[in-house]
């Protein structure tokens, strides 16, 4: 079996942390330094050298569009214009087109706005039209010159319109207006001289509205709705500064390296870019050769104190392993320790007395901790059961001084309550009789809703009645008054004096043992007529009520199944809660009645109930003991 190699401890890499930290860190800084300020200049001049170039370019295509105007301005003052001959003003139009190729077309207007001459390079169109209320001939008449926007000459061709006005050398005054439409294809030609493809730089003249004038790509100026991406555009449309650059994320995640200049008087802008990358190729290689200078020499320093830490830390390896044996617990087989006579063998031989005395404190303190365990787990039982001890005799308590406090109230209210319903029943018996004696007086039947209404109040006075004895009856604690009964003929009794409805067929089942059980026969019979009650009461249709009684061991089960809808099952939990009811009318009492008398008998009440085929009450009575079953 191989030996598992050990571990370095933390010790050892904290010595070469410190040869690291002291050798590297403050050439690390000073590198890190000196190679961040020298890329920061490089990038720097870089960018300055970029919009430098923006500036100088703009220039270009200020003087560019600069001298087509002067062109036009020298010809505005040729006599040839001025006399307003539309022959001589023709020849002399097709000159300047021969000579000049950026013009698209050339129109001259006299000083009443009607156009005399115009020329176009593509086509031929003889019609004339009128410029007196055209807002550029009026600008030109007024201020001598006009640079209009950018257009799609033919949908194609970027172009501008160039107004000059026509003067006449003798008067100088002004007769007309020389209007031309100047190719902008040239400047796109300039840029892409200027900017190759190979330098991997991209130059661009947009006007203030973002579209493309020139490009050094001739391609992009020819496509619809030509423009530079949005994210380029937003930072040069949105800046106020003539000139300026720097770094431009692109919606693609490309970073590009961008400048701009204004071109003087004409509101376009010169932009340049290049690829971070390639812009910053030069300063990026530098610093990637330091870089890797710094992995060699840490390379080195890295070496060295390995060598240097193993030396130092392998005694205290040693005493490790067995610091760690002691952690666990192992106290006899501790590995032997062969230390230095230094600093480091006293503390060894001091480990061991320490682990010796930790040994016997070790096994003093299990003991104690076994003890102490059997201790608590044999008070957590005895307090448990005193709690629940405790919270029986509470819930007991409770119960009792609720039911003595409910039997007290109910006792006033009933008493209260029955005075007035016992004046108001005699003097209903007197109207009664008063009515019946004045309809034989007079051979006149007393009348139907008279009747009624008599009748009604004799059901209201019964129906309180019975509600008081009911609040009466659940309230009321009394002794239990038991006797030894056999239970089928109880049953029996109890079944013959009930009055069941026609509707209802009653069934009988009684148990073949006639069981004997010693029961307050009074309280039974409320408890069993309550259920026999509520059977009937959710049985409006015919049906079958059956009524069983079984033995269950040592107990004997009273049954009372009826045919009605059931109990959903979120009810079924809350049918025993007194003053707990789902009727339209009633107390609530009924079944927490039924609760009562069962649980005073030391039974128990079962309930199952299927929704649209019935309900069952299953009630538990202790058999009666020693009594004989007939």
């Amino acid at each position: 079996m191989t030996e598992t190699p050990k571990k370095r401890g933390r010790l050892f890499y904290k010595f070469l942390f410190v040869f690291l930290v002291v050798s590297l860190v403050p050439l690390g800084i000073f590198g890190y330094y000196l190679v961040n300020l020298g890329q920061r200049t490089l990038n720097s001049a870089i960018s300055r050298d970029q919009e430098a170039l923006a500036v100088g370019f703009s220039d270009t295509v200020y003087s560019y569009i600069t001298s087509f105007r002067n062109v036009l301005f020298d010809a505005a003052h040729v006599q040839d214009l001025s006399t307003m001959d539309a022959a001589k003003q023709n020849s002399f139009i097709n000159h300047i087109m021969q000579l000049h190729a950026p013009f698209l077309e050339l129109s001259v207007i006299n000083s009443a706005g009607v156009e005399t001459v115009r020329v176009c390079r593509f086509g031929h169109d003889d019609e004339r039209r009128d410029f007196s209320s055209d807002a550029l001939f009026n600008k030109v008449m007024k201020t001598g010159e006009f640079v209009g926007g950018l257009e799609k000459y033919m949908g194609s061709y970027p172009a501008i319109t160039i107004g000059v006005q026509v003067v006449d050398p003798a008067s100088n005054k002004g007769v007309g207006v020389l209007l031309a439409k100047m190719s902008l294809t040239g400047l796109s030609s300039i840029l892409k001289t200027g900017f190759p493809e190979a330098t991997h730089t991209q130059a661009a003249v947009i006007d203030s509205n973002g579209f493309l004038i020139a490009h050094s790509n001739p391609k992009e100026i020819y496509k619809q709705e030509a423009k530079l991406p949005d994210a380029i555009l937003k930072v040069l449309l949105q800046n106020d500064a003539k000139t300026g650059g720097g770094e431009i994320p692109l919606d693609t995640g490309e970073r590009v390296l961008g400048a701009f200049a204004e071109v003087e008087n004409l509101g376009w802008l010169v932009y340049i870019q290049r690829s971070v990358s390639e812009a910053y190729k030069a300063s990026d290689e530098m610093l990637n050769r330091t870089w890797r200078m710094m992995l060699l020499v840490t390379v080195f320093v890295l070496f060295l104190g390995y060598a240097v830490s193993l030396v130092i830390t392998q005694p205290i390896r040693s005493l490790r392993e067995a610091a760690k044996k002691l952690g666990e617990g192992d106290f006899d087989y501790l590995p032997d320790l062969h230390m230095p006579n230094d600093e480091i063998g006293e503390l060894a031989h001091t480990f061991m007395q320490m682990s010796e005395s930790l040994k016997i404190k070790t096994a003093e303190l299990m003991s104690a901790k076994e003890e102490q365990e059997r201790l608590n787990h044999s008070l957590e039982n005895r307090v448990e059961a005193r709690t629940r001890e405790l919270k029986s005799a509470q819930d007991e308590l409770i119960k009792k001084e609720r039911l003595a406090a409910i039997g007290q109230m109910a006792s006033v209210v009933g008493h209260e309550i029955r005075n007035p319903l016992a004046v108001i029943n005699n003097s209903i018996y007197y109207i009664k009789s008063k009515a019946n004696s004045a309809a034989t007086a007079s051979s006149v039947p007393v009348d139907p809703k008279i009747a009624k209404h008599i009748s009604i109040i004799e059901s209201e006075i019964r129906q309180a009645n019975s509600i008081i004895d009911e609040i009466l009856g659940f309230a009321r604690t009394r002794e239990l008054n038991p006797k030894l009964t056999h239970l089928n003929s109880y049953m029996e009794e109890m079944l013959m004096s009930f009055p069941f409805p026609p509707h209802i067929e009653l069934v009988r089942q009684l148990a073949p043992e006639n069981p004997t059980v010693n029961i307050d026969t009074d309280e039974m019979a409320q408890a069993l007529r309550n259920l026999i009650k509520n059977g009937i009461e959710v049985m409006p249709e015919p049906g079958k009520m059956h009524v069983r009684t079984e033995m269950a061991g040592n107990m004997v089960r009273i049954d009372v199944e009826d045919a009605g809808p059931g109990i959903p099952k979120e009810t079924l939990e809350k049918i025993f809660a007194p003053f707990f009811t789902t009727k339209a009318r009633g107390t609530g009492l009924g079944l927490a009645v039924v609760k009562k008398v069962v649980d005073r008998h030391k039974g128990r009440v079962e309930v199952t109930s299927s929704l649209g085929k019935g309900t069952c009450f299953r009630l538990f009575i202790p058999l009666a003991q020693g009594a004989p079953n007939k």
